[in-house]
């Protein structure tokens, strides 16, 4: 099983306007908690814990400042797969977990769910999806197709939630230094390796300031 997180927290935010103008969204709060600290609370039982970060990063290194989890500066804005591929020293060689810093769950914790469906001899890669209809504040379609068997193909109802196991070795045969994951998910889809899985429950894309309003309510009893 995963031993080690990646948290991605490194992006503009231009979504959310004023409200990244002087600092980075994963430090916005969303019922009193920022986005940043509700991501670690889902990962406080995963023992290596990594955030990137860029954008205005010396207010989330300070921010983590007294905590065991390590941050990485990232000089140029290396995007989701150069962000992973720069960290993958801290993290190890195993397969690891992989956070968005702008979403909100409310449901059973996304890396227990993952990580009791993982089947490292058959994947490299299992991301979590949610379908529309439980998909909060989410803007236009969805990414993947969710096959009988568990596989994922590009396009269909099922939005990506941000959150994966991946094995990291197929990024030393990724040459650029600034990528999506995309490139590595078509790498392992060409192999039949890429699956996917449902969240039971409910999850909020806090990517526009409606998205504050939109995912405090869905966490409401």
């Amino acid at each position: 099983m995963p031993d080690a997180v990646m948290i991605f927290a490194a992006g503009f935010g231009t979504r959310m306007g004023a409200l990244t103008a002087t600092r980075p969204k994963p430090l916005i709060e969303v019922g009193g908690r920022t986005l940043l600290d509700r991501t670690l609370d889902l990962a406080a039982h995963v023992p290596t814990r990594v955030v990137n970060a860029h954008y205005l990063g010396d207010q989330i290194a300070r921010h983590l400042d007294g905590r065991d989890i390590r941050v990485v500066q990232e000089e140029t804005l290396l995007d989701t797969g150069g962000g992973l591929k720069n960290a993958a020293p801290l993290l190890g060689p195993g397969p690891v977990f992989t956070m968005n810093a702008d979403a909100v769950f409310a449901g059973p914790n996304p890396l227990h769910v993952l990580a009791d469906a993982w089947q490292p001899d058959e994947m490299d890669a299992l991301l979590l999806c949610v379908p529309p209809e439980r998909a909060v504040g989410r803007a236009g379609g969805g990414d993947f197709t969710l096959a009988g068997d568990g596989r994922l193909s590009r396009g269909g109802p099922h939005v990506y939630t941000g959150v994966q196991i991946v094995k990291t070795d197929g990024l030393t045969g990724i040459d650029a230094e600034v990528f999506s994951l995309n490139v590595l998910w078509d790498r392992i889809a060409a192999r039949d390796r890429l699956f996917g899985l449902t969240y039971p429950g409910r999850w909020a894309d806090v990517g526009h300031p409606e998205g504050i309003a939109q995912a405090e309510a869905m966490l409401r009893p």
